[in-house]
């Protein structure tokens, strides 16, 4: 068994059950997600999700971490990142016989999303029918215009260093 908590600093932290902090994630990619608001797991807990304050999912494997999280090998590899909604997401949850993602918002919307890449399939109330088979037609939202971004680089959280760059008078120059 294992806990996560999902913090205003994007960072997700996985605990075991007697309360020792295992893991701290921090999302590698492009667009940062601000403020973490929701988390979900597949059944078998090897997908993470986490929905943001600025309406980003992120999805993680954890798979191999939890088979053996004292072997350093067993890495969580961030594997996709994608904007759902406007606004903050409030809850996702995965349907895996599907293979969907459903997100809620804020905005009163509900959208089904494809859980492996992050393609649109539409949203409850739409006059249309949810076709859940076909991934090839990339569409999005009205109000969203970024597509899904596949994550290929290892996950590690780069740090800023801190540099300093002190202004000096050369008089010499």
């Amino acid at each position: 068994p294992i806990l996560a908590s999902a913090h205003e600093s994007s960072c997700i932290r996985l605990w075991s059950i007697q309360g020792n902090l295992m893991k701290e994630l921090l999302p590698f990619s492009e667009h940062p997600s601000g403020p973490l608001t929701a988390l979900c797991t597949d059944i078998f807990t090897k997908i993470l999700l986490a929905g943001g304050k600025e309406g980003h999912i992120i999805r993680w494997n954890i798979a191999s971490f939890l088979e053996d999280s004292q072997n350093r090998k067993n890495e969580i590899k961030e594997e996709l990142c994608w904007r759902a909604h406007a606004t903050e997401v409030i809850d996702l949850f995965i349907e895996e016989e599907k293979n969907v993602v459903v997100t809620a918002s804020i905005d009163g919307s509900v959208r089904l999303w494809h859980a492996t890449t992050g393609y649109y399939f539409g949203y409850f109330g739409q006059a249309r029918k949810f076709e859940l088979t076909d991934t090839s037609r990339l569409i999005l939202p009205s109000d969203v215009n970024n597509f899904p971004a596949i994550i290929k680089q290892e996950s590690k959280h780069t740090e800023k260093k801190k540099v300093k760059y002190p202004l000096m008078l050369d008089r010499d120059k």
